[in-house]
């Protein structure tokens, strides 16, 4: 048996804003009888653009009402971008919590809140994207990829809680482990391999040819490296580069930059008189 807050009980036993808003700005429908879960927001803005009034029809669980009637309660006195940043943990938020078996119910209040604000936009509904992963509730995996993403899924079970996908015949359970994985592996920081002091140089040296010279002396510049200490760079420039008052900028907006682009992200670049 599921744990209910008593703020779930409370929307559950006493849902707000029941019913359908008269000439809505914002209206959605998502999900589906069939799979059990099926929402309907309807939305109003005044004439300050401030969401005044919301309202909701819902085929669903107890957690599905709740979780329904705590969005719009939540959309009241906002504007629409203050309204685009709800996520599905807000509304979870908002109830004290969702058992985790029930998450998929706050994912359905974001998905027609997303829809809802579609339409107040003019915005031409999408067509369903992405491929049927979970044949049993309809799921595709652009659905999943989302899912993992926004709430950094790792396991079956819970891509099953948040989206329902696999919570049927269990046929689509490696396609969600690779869409997990896939995932996991884009999010994953891009690191850079040390360099040794002998190879920074190189390619600091190769840098500054290839990249920076060539541009400076299209002005009558140039510039020299003269050491390389840790991740200071120390160059001389030379020719115009010399005497211009900008040349601070340039070494600090062109040349650094492009040794930390191409090179290491931590270097810093040293003017140094010869």
């Amino acid at each position: 048996m599921w744990e209910y807050t008593d703020k779930v009980k409370e929307h559950f036993l006493n849902p707000k804003n029941v019913g359908e808003v008269e000439d809505a700005s914002g209206v959605a429908e998502v999900g589906s009888m069939a799979c059990g879960d099926a929402l309907k927001l309807t939305f109003k803005t005044d004439e300050d653009g401030k969401i005044s009034d919301a309202k909701f029809k819902t085929f669903g669980c107890a957690s599905a009402i709740a979780s329904a009637s705590s969005l719009t309660e939540m959309l009241k006195g906002k504007t629409i971008d203050e309204a685009e940043k709800i996520t599905n943990q807000d509304i979870a938020d908002s109830l004290g919590g969702l058992p985790k078996e029930k998450m998929h119910c706050s994912v359905l209040g974001r998905q027609a809140l997303e829809q809802a604000i579609a339409h107040y936009k003019g915005e031409p509904k999408k067509e369903e994207e992405g491929e049927i992963v979970c044949e049993c509730f309809g799921v595709t995996d652009r659905e999943i990829e989302k899912a993992v993403r926004e709430n950094n899924l790792t396991t079956v079970e819970e891509v099953t809680n948040y989206t329902k996908a696999g919570g049927g015949c269990e046929n689509c359970h490696d396609t969600i482990r690779e869409i997990i994985s896939r995932v996991g592996d884009e999010e994953k920081p891009v690191t850079r391999p040390k360099l040794s002091n002998i190879q920074k140089i190189k390619m600091i040296e190769e840098t500054i040819e290839k990249e920076v010279r060539p541009s400076l002396k299209q002005d009558g510049g140039d510039i020299e490296l003269v050491d390389v200490i840790g991740n200071r760079v120390l160059v001389v420039m030379r020719g115009s580069c010399a005497v211009c008052k900008a040349s601070q900028q340039t070494l600090e907006n062109f040349v650094e930059a492009k040794l930390r682009e191409m090179v290491w992200p931590e270097l810093v670049v040293e003017e140094v008189t010869q």
